[in-house]
């Protein structure tokens, strides 16, 4: 690739092109500069997706609750919260924190996974096993640990224990992201969750091996926790460690956000935009990436915004086309889009719709997530 811009290491360029970190802005710029390409055209669309933020706000409570439970020997963090609310930059922000602490702290995201590895058990458990090996740079050592008798968990379970665990001094800190991935695979999910709520048992034992187990600290990032035919009632991690339900921005972190991006907006402007978008980050981000960049008004922004020719185009299409190719997915939502109070669905379609991040959750019953939705949606979805 040439040679390196000054303080852009090549072990942190590798990781940033596999996608195991998230990296500074200055870096970035560093990297695209080496590459011949225009940042700002690289990340427009990853802004929207909410993989790229030039600014971070901080998520409080919910970080300093993260930074102290992460130090407790055998500790488990649940981050759920739909789509593109900001879960894995605050997973970013706890394993940074982790590593100040001189712990060791990786991630591992399932959508590295392919259909093969999701379609059987064992190879799951081996895949997972040898990408753990290599993402704490040690070697591949699978053959040698993994004997048949035992079975698959337990096999999984003595690799780190025999193994990773030994071979790790400090404390261990994992971050497992998009963890729906494996929750929608009927074959696997039952038996992994019941595998790491084990782990989680096992750092409570007053032995050897539980001191051993106190060293790993797992961090498990997901959209939601009921899928396919479980029982609604019931969750595969139900009680396990700390839950943290990550909310919307507040007025106050909106407007402290547009601060950031150098935009002078007042207490009005900021709640025409949250009566559009609510406090949803990836897109309130966009718009104000728009504004700066583009130089057009937040009142021009907001009148096209429920539109097929505003900045949410392909956002909102991405959702269309899904929706068309679910028809009962698509009459649940149209029903609550026409509804001015929270309407009772099909529960498996509510979780599914609030999943993606397009309504919210009251009690029993689901009313749109923001005012952009209602409005495209209820013009969009009739399929006749």
């Amino acid at each position: 690739f040439g040679p390196y811009a000054d303080g852009v290491s090549r072990a942190t360029f590798k990781r940033f092109l596999q996608g195991r970190e998230y990296i500074k802005l200055e870096a970035f710029k560093a990297f695209c500069q080496v590459l011949g390409l225009d940042w700002e055209e690289v990340t427009e669309s990853e802004i929207e997706n909410n993989q790229f933020l030039p600014f971070y706000v901080t998520r409080e409570p919910y970080e300093s609750q993260c930074y102290e439970e992460i130090k407790k020997p055998g500790a488990l963090i649940r981050i759920k919260a739909p789509e593109q609310m900001g879960k894995t930059l605050l997973l970013e922000r706890i394993l940074d924190n982790a590593r100040q602490e001189g712990y060791q702290a990786k991630k591992l995201d399932f959508q590295q996974a392919d259909s093969q590895v999701l379609s059987d058990y064992k190879e799951f458990l081996q895949w997972f096993c040898v990408n753990l090996t290599n993402i704490f740079d040690l070697e591949d050592r699978l053959d040698e640990h993994w004997k048949t008798r035992y079975g698959i968990n337990v096999n999984c379970t003595r690799y780190f224990d025999k193994y990773i665990l030994t071979e790790i001094q400090n404390p261990l800190v994992l971050g497992l992201d998009n963890l729906d991935v494996v929750f929608e695979q009927p074959a696997i999910f039952t038996d992994f969750c019941r595998l790491l709520r084990a782990w989680n048992d096992q750092s409570k034992q007053r032995d050897r091996t539980g001191e051993l187990w106190k060293k790993m600290r797992l961090v498990l990032v997901h959209s939601t926790e009921v899928y396919g035919g479980m029982d609604i009632n019931s969750s595969p991690l139900a009680g396990v460690g700390l839950p943290i339900d990550l909310v919307e921005f507040t007025p106050e972190q909106v407007l402290y956000l547009a601060q950031q991006y150098g935009l002078n907006l007042d207490a009005s402007a900021v709640e025409d935009l949250t009566a559009m978008l609510g406090g949803h980050p990836a897109l309130i981000c966009r718009v104000f990436d728009c504004i700066k960049r583009q130089n057009l008004t937040l009142e021009k922004l907001l009148v096209t915004a429920p539109t097929d020719g505003g900045i949410f185009q392909n956002h909102l299409g991405k959702y269309l086309q899904t929706l068309r190719k679910y028809p009962e997915l698509a009459d649940a939502l149209l029903t609550s889009v026409n509804s001015s109070q929270p309407v009772d669905i099909a529960s498996e379609l509510a979780f599914k719709l609030h999943k993606m991040g397009l309504v919210k959750l009251k009690g029993n019953c689901v009313t749109p997530r923001c005012s952009i939705y209602r409005q495209y949606f209820s013009y969009r979805l009739p399929l006749s």
